[in-house]
């Protein structure tokens, strides 16, 4: 991979998520993938727990919007980090806004691990 296929790789993550496209995030997702909220204690792995995590946040919010990118790629590793922020649209209609960050590592072109450290209350929970 290059450094572009790396930052491509998390924007197809993104949009995923922002499009409550679940094949999409799993294409961008090892099998196994180990997905961690750090500041919030939950550890998930595979695809079938990340899903249930996912289906969950997305039923939770009327949308979910990601931006304001920074990303920096480390091609020798297989890493990328990524600052954005987050705009959750709740289904009062508030909008809930927060700063995070991710930490991607890639293993033959999909993420082996995802490690989240966000602001504020968790909105990726453990399924229940």
């Amino acid at each position: 991979m290059t450094s572009e296929t790396q930052v491509e790789l998390v924007k197809r993550y993104f949009d995923a998520v922002d499009a409550e496209n679940l094949s999409g995030l799993l294409d961008t997702l090892a099998p196994s993938c180990i997905f961690t909220v750090e500041t919030h204690d939950v550890q998930l792995e595979g695809h079938a727990e990340i899903s249930e995590m996912f289906i969950q946040l997305w039923a939770d919010h009327t949308t979910i919007l990601h931006h304001r990118f920074t990303h920096v790629p480390d091609l020798f590793s297989a890493r990328v980090a990524s600052r954005f922020m987050v705009q959750n649209t709740e289904h009062d209609g508030s909008v809930t806004h927060k700063s995070n960050c991710n930490f991607f590592e890639i293993v033959e072109g999909k993420f082996s691990t995802v490690r989240v450290y966000m602001t504020g209350e968790n909105t990726l929970k453990e399924p229940q």
